[in-house]
Order: structure tokens, then sequence, then C-alpha cells
């Protein structure tokens, strides 16, 4: 089984959900056959630049924030 992959948060571009509990972020993936990607995923919780997150899949990649 999968055990994850490993990324580091390169930005935190701002916060997205209906209650603002979802951080956008840059992240830059450390391992893998994506290694040294940088894409955009949404994240739930606290999170700042240099933070490594254990990501379960590294194809799918969030939609950019648009201001209403």
């Amino acid at each position: 089984m999968n055990e994850g992959i490993h990324a580091e948060v390169v930005e935190v571009i701002g916060k997205t959900g209906v209650y603002g509990e979802i951080y956008q972020v840059m992240c830059k993936i450390l391992e893998g056959k994506d290694q040294n990607r940088i894409m955009r995923r949404n994240v739930k919780g606290p999170v700042r630049k240099g933070d490594v997150l254990l990501l379960l899949e590294s194809e799918r990649e969030a939609k950019e924030i648009r201001a209403r």
C-alpha cells in the first residue's frame, strides 16, 4: 500500500472555503515520479511556509482562487 508523498510548502496563497478554514498553498513534491514539481493544493488546518505535508496522491491540483 502507498504510504504517501512528502511535499514542502513553498508559499501560502490564501484562505478559501465557506468559513475560510481551507488554506491554498503552493508545494514542492520531495519524492516519487513528480519530484521537484511545484503544484497548488488545498490544505485543511493551520499551515505555514516550510511545513512538510504528506499527500496521498500527487496527480490532482487545486483550482486557482478567484475574487468574486
